[in-house]
């Protein structure tokens, strides 16, 4: 019955929400638009932010270099052109990896040194922020991270992709959800974002750390998924559903904070931290239905729920994932076409366990490394 949840951050969520921009209570200063530029420029939505904070009364320059698995490397970039142009508050403008990438610009325009001397994993040396970030701002452009409405950010340093944030210091100021900006994904890249939106959840609600206020955010977000992500993916203008997924994502933003993933979301992030070109959403598509039947066995009850959230009468959870990948036409996924090999599995078991071991620890039982190799080969085609 324990929990303790703290938002600070202010969210307009719905069809033309990021029109707000333009009337909210901005913090001083020039702003740093980040962003992964490619779609988001083409699509016309820097241009169109940098007009909103224009009517607001505040400059704004861009950095759009950010990669789908954002690299330390961008963060260092965009961090010394913010501290030369000596910005105010930095804008996150895409999907997860520029907002997560955003929030490490705002710590690193603030506190010396490098992010990874922050980071308390892996190669990191856990060295606690003495300054607050610069205030961010999210707009999200797709459904998938919900970090538009937690404090956390995942970030890659070589092989290591490590995620770190701060109760305290690291969720945005506002975060602006308007679904309108997602009629453009692509449908597999739909999928692998509502998928990933879906295991936020799916794990936050058989993590060691549930209880019942992120129970209530977990089913109903599982529930929207199941019910909605197949709609999206066939009629990616279909705004009703866009907008449940969006909504189904920033629940699950919520349970990662009232709650936490688990070490699926390790597994996966050793994946694509060995290979950069693998969708985080593809990655955890491929390997849950071995990750879910291994823990079927440890909170059968849990699982029966989230079952039945996804439509599945039966309470067979990886009965009601295999049927969900294939209505949204992500079930032939092979592991072998991202260059994922079995001569590494036990490298990814190592950097699973050594780069984000909190996440094994919300576990409800302790996988080994053998239970992780076990689980990928079951994945492997």
């Amino acid at each position: 019955m324990n929990f303790s949840y703290y938002m600070p951050t202010k969210i307009f969520f719905g069809p033309d929400s990021l029109d707000n921009l333009a009337q909210l209570a901005l913090p001083e200063g020039k702003a740093l638009i980040v962003t992964g530029g490619t779609s988001t420029t083409r699509l016309g939505y820097v241009d169109r932010v940098k007009n909103l904070l224009q009517e607001a009364g505040r400059e704004s320059i861009v950095y759009d270099k950010v990669q789908p698995n954002p690299t330390v490397e961008s963060v260092r970039e965009a961090s010394k052109i913010a501290r030369e142009n000596q910005c105010g508050f930095i804008v996150g403008l895409g999907g997860g990896s520029s907002l997560d990438a955003a929030k490490a610009v705002a710590i690193m325009c603030t506190n010396d040194g490098d992010l990874w001397d922050y980071i308390g994993s892996g190669t990191g040396l856990g060295n606690p922020m003495k300054e607050m970030p610069l205030p961010m701002i999210a707009i999200t452009t797709t459904a998938g991270t919900g970090t538009e409405a937690d404090p956390w950010m995942v970030i890659t340093n070589g092989k290591e992709k490590i995620g770190f944030g701060d109760f305290d210091k690291t969720f945005p100021l506002y975060s602006i959800v308007d679904p309108k900006l997602m009629v453009s994904i692509p449908a597999h890249l739909t999928a692998y974002q509502g998928f990933d939106a879906l295991f936020h959840s799916l794990e936050g609600y058989i993590a060691n750390t549930a209880n019942v206020m992120s129970d209530l955010f977990a089913l109903e977000s599982i529930r929207l998924v199941g019910k909605y992500l197949p709609i999206a993916v066939k009629n990616p203008e279909d705004i009703e559903a866009r907008g449940y997924v969006a909504l189904a994502n920033t629940y699950a933003g919520f349970v990662e904070s009232l709650s936490s993933c688990t070490s699926e979301h390790s597994i996966e992030h050793a994946l694509s931290g060995f290979h950069h070109d693998l969708p985080h959403g593809a990655g955890l598509i491929m390997v849950s239905l071995a990750y879910f039947e291994f823990f079927n066995k440890v909170v059968p009850d849990r699982m029966i729920d989230m079952a039945k959230a996804l439509g599945n009468e039966n309470g067979d959870i990886v009965e009601a994932l295999a049927s969900l990948q294939k209505a949204c036409g992500v079930d032939n996924l092979k592991m072998s076409e991202f260059g994922i090999t079995k001569e590494l599995f036990a490298e990814y078991a190592k950097h699973a366990q050594e780069d984000m071991p909190g996440l094994f620890a919300t576990d409800r039982c302790q996988l080994t490394t053998e239970d992780i190799i076990e689980i990928l080969e079951k994945s492997f085609r």
